[in-house]
């Protein structure tokens, strides 16, 4: 059955594992969410009764099967949205998040089909998240957070977290993007072009670069 709320938790689970491997808990899930733990209790409950999540009480959360397509085809919808409003409409990358959530629950599958066509078909969102294809597949390579890459490490920018726009804007300014091909100088300092950059707070935490 269709609804923005519970895509919107299988697309939060989903995404929580893309870059790295730990699956998301339920306070870390009501955190990500804005959520009271009650509430989130009570739907994980749901989901599970549902068969789109395996979950133990006090335990970590995943995604069933059944959970992990769904929620590939919301991640789907979502960041052909974004690409679209960057491409053909001249928004920031900081600007099409909130705009791509209430957009992805009202436009239509054949809609979704022109614009991925018109697009292309990217592979990859503003941000450098894979977008699955139709069959919930992703291509994606081999990466390492800024965070624990080591000094001397060469690599390219290959994803930025678009949740805080403040961020996205200061990492921006900074001249690093996705695709940018950095070296790692030190904790928060790196080479893009020859030159030298001081990278903002929150930057190591928020970029990802080819391992």
């Amino acid at each position: 059955m269709a609804s923005p709320a519970v895509d919107d938790y299988l697309k939060t689970i989903y995404h929580h594992t893309e870059w790295q491997d730990d699956p998301i808990t339920p306070s870390q899930l009501a955190a990500t969410l804005g959520l009271a733990p009650s509430s989130v209790t009570e739907m994980v409950r749901k989901l599970s009764t549902q068969g789109l999540v395996s979950h133990r009480p006090y335990g970590p959360i995943s995604l069933t099967d059944a959970g992990r397509r769904r929620a590939a085809a919301t991640c789907r919808r979502h960041r052909l949205i974004e690409t679209w409003l960057v491409r053909e409409f001249g928004y920031a990358w900081d600007e099409v998040h909130d705009e791509a959530e209430v957009l992805e629950h009202a436009i239509s599958d054949r809609l979704l089909e022109r614009i991925d066509a018109r697009l292309g078909r990217p592979r990859f969102d503003p941000h450098g998240d894979a977008i699955p294809d139709a069959d919930g597949n992703v291509d994606r390579e081999p990466f390492v957070l800024l965070a624990e890459a080591g000094p001397g490490h060469t690599g390219r920018v290959l994803r930025v977290s678009d949740r805080d726009p403040e961020l996205l804007r200061a990492i921006e300014s900074a001249g690093v993007a996705v695709g940018s091909e950095v070296t790692v100088s030190g904790a928060a300092t790196i080479t893009v072009a020859d030159a030298a950059v001081d990278l903002p707070d929150g930057a190591p935490d928020a970029v990802w670069l080819t391992a």
